[in-house]
């Protein structure tokens, strides 16, 4: 047996013995893993004016949020209440990027309040800045168009993506700028997640480094993310020390040009967390069809969306009989939905109560998650050195009405 093998037999009985304590669905994480993602980008891109900023919209719960703070990073938040989170985690104003996506005026008033670093996409917002903040840094988020690549609903950095101000209204931004005495601190991209080659991601990167150089207050330069994670055994990763080279020295020409230290952020989510997350169900139902074997589990795309809205593969593990002879397989939800989280997927042989797990859920798994069909959210589970601990209480009935205001009718 390989080491890979029996380092995946022993997470198995270690899934297995979550799932007998907490129950099923379950979302188990491990700091370990995401401790590893981390020092990869630390190795690769290094310390000094260096910036990780979690995307925090791939896992938001808060001691997920603390142990990252821990470790070093700081937080990319798209929305007021993921701020409040991060706020609430331990994080200062200045360590949050605020990058929301078609908000009103009074989202930044508040991101001001709370003393986040604010970066803006689009004009409206860069003017009403301008008016109503005139002293307040503003970084610009730059739509680069350049296509990632892999689906197109997570490729956001092309000419048709609602993300970001188009580098083809450059004249509009500068004009602005001028206008209103705008303190431009920081530019940004993100062309879009898991972008699928090296090459692309570097375009884009270079396109916004050739548009940094227009703004003399420049203090950082935010390259987003978008490194690619494998989620099949044939996948591969982006090259980190090829992309941090390329950085590197754009990096340093730029600086010699403004004549001052520019610093980089860069805004990973998935790359951290992602393969640090397994997804554990139980099967409830094998329905035998013509030509195909259903598997029916205790969960649905209410739990795990991405692989009915992104087609994403995630690999499946069936901890109860990991030895079982291999057989094809469609398994899906209990919602009243086509929701089918894989087909025609080899897996060992699946008996009523058998416990399954999908690998690489920690991003994007249960902050997707809803009561659709009126059904519960799961639980979920912290690994730290060895330890289990609870993060995340299921939710009960009580939990699913609790918000829910009941007036005098009907009666």
């Amino acid at each position: 047996m390989t080491e890979s093998e029996i380092k995946e037999k022993q997470l198995g009985k270690a899934l297995l013995k979550l799932t007998q304590k907490y129950g099923s669905p379950l979302y188990a994480y491990f700091t370990e893993d995401i401790e590893k993602n981390y020092r990869k980008l630390r190795s690769a891109f290094g310390d000094e004016g260096v910036h990780i900023m979690y995307a925090c919209k791939a896992l938001t719960n808060l001691v997920v949020l603390k142990f990252l703070k821990k470790l070093g990073c700081g937080l990319d938040a798209v929305s007021l209440e993921e701020a409040k989170l991060g706020l609430l985690a331990g994080f200062k104003g200045r360590e949050i990027v605020f990058t929301p996506s078609m908000v009103g005026g009074a989202d930044y008033d508040k991101a001001v309040e709370y003393g986040l670093r604010i970066n803006v996409g689009d004009l409206q917002a860069l003017e009403y800045m301008g008016k109503n903040h005139p002293n307040y840094p503003v970084c610009i988020r730059l739509n680069p168009h350049v296509y990632a690549g892999g689906h197109e609903k997570i490729s956001v950095g092309h000419v048709q993506s609602k993300f970001g101000i188009s580098i083809f209204q450059m004249d509009e931004v500068l004009d602005l700028v001028k206008k209103y005495s705008i303190r431009v601190d920081g530019v940004h991209m993100h062309a879009g997640s898991d972008i699928q080659k090296d090459e692309q991601y570097m375009e884009a990167i270079g396109v916004i480094f050739g548009k940094a150089e227009f703004f003399p207050d420049l203090e950082y330069v935010d390259i987003g993310s978008g490194f690619k994670i494998p989620y099949r055994s044939s996948d591969t990763s982006s090259n980190l020390e090829k992309i941090a080279s390329f950085v590197k020295e754009k990096l340093n020409t730029l600086s010699v040009k403004l004549n001052k230290r520019v610093e980089l952020l860069m805004e990973p989510g998935k790359f951290l967390v992602s393969n640090a997350g397994y997804f554990i169900v139980e099967a409830t139902v094998v329905k035998k069809a013509p030509g195909k074997t259903f598997v029916g589990v205790d969960s649905g795309f209410n739990h795990l969306m991405r692989p009915m809205l992104y087609d994403a593969w995630h690999d499946v593990i069936n901890l109860s009989n990991p030895n079982g002879k291999s057989q094809k397989y469609d398994l899906v939800g209990y919602i009243c939905e086509t929701d089918t989280f894989a087909t025609d997927r080899e897996v060992a042989e699946i008996r009523v109560g058998d416990f399954l797990t999908f690998k690489n859920t920690g991003a994007y798994g249960f902050n997707m998650a809803s009561n659709y069909n009126s059904k519960l959210r799961p639980a979920e589970v912290l690994v730290h050195e060895g330890k289990d601990y609870l993060i995340r209480r299921r939710e009960t009935f009580e939990d699913l009405i609790s918000t829910q205001v009941l007036p005098d009718l009907f009666y």
